[in-house]
Parts: C-alpha cells; structure tokens; sequence
C-alpha cells in the first residue's frame, strides 16, 4: 500500500510540528528575498518574477518543493522504512552517473545533466544514507557493540564516500562525517569523536609547527602520561603500554606524513585552509584571501541593524563571490545587520531543537535514528557555513539549507525535514519492529 488510508478516526494532520514548518516557510521565503538581493543588478536591474534570474529560478524551485511536500504527506508513511534501501541504491546510481558522466565546475565533478535540469546527486545522496542507515540500526537486535553492525555502518558510509571523494566534494563529505552524531545518540563510545578531535589539532598543528619539532613534543606527551600512571599506580598493565606506544607511533607517523598529504592537495584547497592559520603564507592577492576579506567586511560592514533591502554595497558590486549561494548569509548581514545575523541563527537554532525534539519522542528506532541524521546534516550545513563566511572554517562549498541558491539543495533538504514530520505526524502508529 503506498497511498495512506484516509479512513482513520483521527486526521494525522493534527500531529503535524506547526513550528517546525513555520521556520521552514521563513528560511525559505528569506532565501529568495536575499538571492534577489544579492544577484541585483542597479545597472540593469530585474523584477523580481524574471525566472531567468536566480531569484526566479530559486522561486521556481520552492514551489516545486511544495509539490515534493505534497507527495510525501500522500505516500504511507511505512513506504520511507520498507524502501530505505531503495532509495540509498538510487543515491548510489546517482553518484556513480556523476563520476562517469558528471560535468565538472570550480573543479569540481558533482554536477549531472537530465535534460534542461542540472542536479547535483550529492545532496539527495545524504538523504539516501541517512535512511538506509536508519533502517540498518534501526532493525531488530541491532547493537553498536556487535561488531557486525559496525562492518554494515561502514558499508554504507563508505560506498558514497569514496565516490564523493572522488567528485573533489570535501565539504559534502566533511557533512558525512558529522553523521556520526546520530550514532552517538545510539550508543557509540564518546573516544571515537574525542579521537577525531585530537585527530583535527593534529592536523592543524602539523600545518604550524615543523613536524620533527612536533614529534618530540608527542615524545614528551607520552612521557608525562607514562609516568603519571606510573605515580598513581606504580604499574602499567602490557596491554596499556601496547595502546600507548601504539598510540604514540601512529600520531608521530601522522604528523610527518601531513605536510606531504597536504603538498598533494589542489593549490586552491591549500591556499583555502591556509588563509584561516596563517595568513602570511598565502598570496594576499589571490583567490583565497581576497574572498574571505570581502565577506568579512560585507558581514561588519552592515552594523546593528543593517544597510537596508537591496542597499548592500559590497552585495550590489559583486565584491562577494558566489554571495547568492554558499556566501548567501553575507547578504544578510549586510542588509539586516547583527539583528538580522542573529534571527537567523535562532531560526535554525530553533529548527535544530524541533528536530531533536521530534525524534526523541519518537517510538520506532528508525524514525528515532533518521530524525537525528537529519539534526547532524542540519548541524552540519548550518555550522560549516556560517563558520566560512566569517573565516573560522576553510571555504568548502556547503550551502546553507533553505536559503542558499540551488535547486538540489532545496529539494533534498525539504524531503529530508517533510518525511521527518511525517513519520512523526503517524508516531502513535509508528513502533520497532522488535
């Protein structure tokens, strides 16, 4: 059965988060004022209804979107467990469509023609993992601590990895990596992010510090621990010094290799992560550092309260380069200042509480694990790109959901939130299959 029965005494529509899709119709409508702002042309300016603008195009791709809400809230609300790994395969065809008749543009290959339409699989691609994901360990008996269960997980993130890596998608797959956090709230071991964590400093140390210096600085790290259990115990069982001998080699291999890792990136996503951690090593006249500066001063220039619609200078100019996409927040807050700024955030904030809310209530372990695949994308997105435009982050193409140009985008983002709230919309219905 595909289609929801309508015979039901109570109409599920009373269960639908109001809140929920009111910030929805916000973002989305705010996304299309300020892609019309940002891609204004005071020369030759166009109304707004010019769908061969990127505001109209946007508008365009909004009411389809509407369409796509339409159909989830028609198909049975079993239909997104019973095919989840449907779907990932689709996302999985997609991508490898991509890889060998992909279209490249900004060096990147994740774009793909169908007919008049350009999409870019990647983003329906997160959709795709996070429902076959869900439904994986979402199934009866599934544990984080079977090992087998691991061995599944890993399947399914590295398959569209790879083939992310592959397109040059780094910010696409640094949102994959976040995934995680929806594993941690079914009960994976908190040393695996501390671990990634300790990963990250290392890298950027690496970058800093001569990498012979920072070997040593390890050696006295693992000297000090050592000898701080030594104190406290007097003893260090063989299976703790395996772990941190181990431990210390892989770090040290690590930081050595990291400066030659990073010599075999392209000039641009060197120059990108550069300008963030040293900005005299990088061509102050080029690419990178000039982007960042402009969006800087576009974000202060607009003050508390903003330069007004339509009156952002560094907007109006084109200062600001892809400022109706991944740089769209810098037409914010030039135009509606710090107030502005931080609507929005409270916006998402509010979304991303809504979300969680949403799968925590939820009594099905699938809805519950999807619901925060969906949070972590969320999170994802919204902190990568914030982080970007105000040089706290490498520039890495993640646009910022609902309000950034693109159709793929919006279209993906909207399926995820909408078969969230439909599955939570039947939740009293909706158990684990245990």
């Amino acid at each position: 059965m595909i289609i929801s029965s309508t015979r039901n005494s109570r109409n599920p529509l009373n269960n639908l988060d109001v809140v929920s899709v009111f910030v929805y119709l916000i973002l989305v409508v705010w996304g299309i004022m300020s892609i019309y702002s940002a891609s204004y042309n005071v020369e030759n300016p166009k109304p707004f209804y010019d769908f061969s603008s990127f505001a109209g195009k946007q508008f365009i791709f909004a009411l389809t979107a509407i369409g796509l809400i339409i159909l989830v809230f028609l198909l049975d609300y079993r239909l997104f467990e019973d095919f989840a790994y449907i779907f990932y395969a689709l996302s999985i065809l997609l991508l490898i469509a991509v890889v060998l008749f992909g279209k490249v543009v900004k060096g990147q290959q994740n774009w793909i023609q169908i007919g008049p339409v350009s999409m870019q699989p990647t983003e329906f691609a997160k959709l795709g993992v996070s429902l076959a994901l869900a439904r994986f360990l979402g199934a009866p008996g599934s544990k984080l601590t079977d090992k087998k269960i691991w061995l599944g997980i890993g399947i399914i993130f590295i398959i569209p990895a790879l083939l992310i890596l592959k397109q040059g998608d780094y910010g696409s797959l640094m949102v994959f990596v976040l995934l995680e956090l929806a594993l941690y709230r079914e009960g994976m071991p908190f040393w695996v992010i501390t671990l990634q964590i300790v990963i990250a400093i290392l890298f950027v140390l690496s970058l800093l510090i001569k990498p012979v210096y920072l070997a040593f600085g390890l050696f006295f790290v693992f000297v000090a621990i050592t000898g701080v259990m030594l104190l406290i115990r007097r003893k260090v069982e063989r299976s703790e010094w395996i772990v941190l001998i181990a431990g210390f080699l892989l770090a040290a291999m690590f930081v050595v290799s990291v400066p030659k890792i990073f010599a075999k990136l392209k000039k641009y996503h060197q120059e990108r992560i550069m300008v963030l951690l040293d900005e005299d090593a990088v061509d102050k006249k080029g690419g990178a550092y000039y982007n960042l500066q402009q969006s800087k001063i576009a974000i202060g220039s607009g003050g508390f309260w903003g330069k007004g619609f339509l009156e952002g200078t560094q907007t109006k100019y084109d200062f600001v380069p892809e400022q109706h996409s991944d740089f769209i927040f810098c037409t914010v807050g030039e135009e509606f200042g710090w107030a502005g700024s931080f609507l929005v955030i409270v916006l998402f904030m509010i979304l991303l509480f809504r979300v969680v809310m949403i799968a925590e209530r939820q009594r099905s372990r699938f809805a519950r694990i999807y619901g925060y695949c969906v949070a972590s994308i969320f999170f994802a997105h919204f902190a990568f790109n914030l982080s970007m435009t105000v040089g706290l982050f490498p520039t890495i193409g993640v646009p910022l959901p609902f309000m950034s140009y693109g159709g793929s985008s919006l279209w993906s983002f909207t399926l995820m939130l909408f078969i969230l709230l439909k599955l939570d919309m039947h939740r009293n219905r909706l158990f684990s299959r245990d």
